[in-house]
């Protein structure tokens, strides 16, 4: 068989140039829209559902939440596994498919099945971790302020400006501009102070008032709402009626009326204090020793290719920093393309030497240059060739897939024949 190939390919050579042009070009096209990244990634195709309620224990997390979700969920097409979590507060149950189901058909089939469930009241609806892998945070950068004037005496000191205004520029305003990169599955904030208006209720107030915490917090309930009343037709035009009631500063959470007393109005101001304030937090992030900072992470939507997504990632970077406050920066930290630059100038090495020293062996052996000018050809082909099937695969290029190519088994055909003719 070897032998007819070999004929055949002596009696065709213009069709076998052509087909190694052929082979060139696509397996050219092919390397350079490869995807590169420095490890491969091995993370099963997988669905995480998170579930909170901070006043549940463990035991009562696993019955009311965790057991109905994984009863809901066994049984879809392609499911192999689920595997739960149960916490204090905290429910996260993985169903993990076989890797030919796609990540969206899971997804869909999963939020299909948790719409039929019906949680204790009280419980907040589950909710769906990001399309992401393991390995998919490649990006991280930090928001710092350099200025003193904008932080009262009082507040949280960041480097310049106080935790709370960073916080918000961050997921007001540079997390939203990176969600909407393409590739980019979910951007994560850590560090500095979630902003909250907080109503300390007094009790010996609540007392005079004859009052109890329930009838505060049934005041502000009813009361923060926008409602709709109708419309109203008055001289051939329709008027809207919107009743607006949503609170945007303590002064209007404190002017709230709770009931009445002796005639009088009873307001939120006279029985509590109201402030702003920050959400308790059971972390910090610092940077450089200087201080506290906000931190943001970058995830890759799963199977995107990690050097695209993450430049893309500094180039929003830059475009937002330009909205930004004068004193505000914003810095990256990491991002995964300084290690995939690493990975591929280690190919590229690889493949010089190997080739060069190839060719210097098989003329130092075999005597002869153009011999081994002759199958030093073979690793071009071999790698074009080997591009394309990763391509079509959707195998992405990394330290591991690229450096299993042995130049040793490559070139082992082409030398035994040159030896021979």
């Amino acid at each position: 068989m070897l032998n007819r190939i070999i004929l055949f390919s002596l009696k065709n050579r213009l069709l076998v140039c052509v087909l190694a042009a052929v082979l060139i070009v696509v397996g050219g096209r092919s390397l350079v829209n490869l995807p590169i990244d420095a490890f491969p990634d091995t993370t099963p195709v997988q669905v995480q559902i998170n579930t909170t309620d901070p006043a549940l224990n463990p035991q009562e997390v696993e019955q009311q939440i965790t057991l109905p979700i994984e009863l809901a969920v066994s049984g879809l097409p392609g499911l192999q596994n689920v595997r739960s979590v149960s916490k204090f507060g905290l429910s996260q149950v993985v169903a993990t498919f076989d890797d030919h189901t796609s990540i969206f058909l899971a997804r869909q089939l999963i939020m299909e099945r948790l719409e039929s469930i019906a949680l204790p009241e009280g419980i907040a609806r589950p909710q769906l971790g990001p399309i992401s892998t393991g390995l998919g945070e490649v990006f991280h950068y930090i928001v710092r302020s350099d200025s003193t004037n904008r932080a009262p005496p009082d507040a949280p000191r960041a480097q310049g400006g106080t935790l709370t205004e960073l916080r918000e520029l961050h997921d007001w305003v540079v997390k939203p501009h990176l969600r909407k990169v393409r590739g980019v599955a979910e951007v994560n904030s850590w560090g500095g102070y979630e902003k909250q208006f907080h109503v300390v209720a007094e009790p010996e107030r609540l007392i005079k008032y004859s009052l109890t915490f329930e009838d505060l917090f049934e005041a502000l309930q009813a009361n923060n709402q926008n409602v709709g009343g109708g419309q109203v037709e008055r001289g051939g035009e329709s008027l809207l009626v919107h009743g607006i009631g949503l609170t945007t500063n303590p002064e209007e959470i404190g002017a709230i009326v709770i009931q009445a007393h002796d005639g009088a109005p009873v307001r939120v101001r006279d029985v509590a204090a109201v402030k702003v304030d920050h959400e308790i937090r059971r972390g910090a992030v610092t940077a450089e020793g200087k201080g506290e900072v906000v931190l943001g992470l970058g995830f890759m939507l799963m199977g995107e290719n990690s050097a695209v997504v993450t430049r893309a990632l500094k180039k929003a970077l830059a475009e937002v920093q330009k909205t930004l406050p004068g004193d505000v920066i914003v810095e990256t930290l990491y991002d995964r393309t300084e290690l995939v630059e690493k990975v591929i100038r280690t190919v590229e090495h690889n493949l010089l030497s190997g080739a060069l020293l190839v060719i210097a062996i098989l003329f130092a052996f075999l005597g002869n240059l153009r011999a081994g000018l002759i199958v030093a050809l073979a690793i071009p082909l071999s790698m074009l060739f080997a591009g394309h099937l990763m391509f079509q695969a959707g195998i992405a290029a990394s330290l591991l897939s690229l450096g299993a190519i042995d130049f040793g088994l490559i070139v082992d055909s082409s030398v035994i024949l040159v030896e021979n003719c």
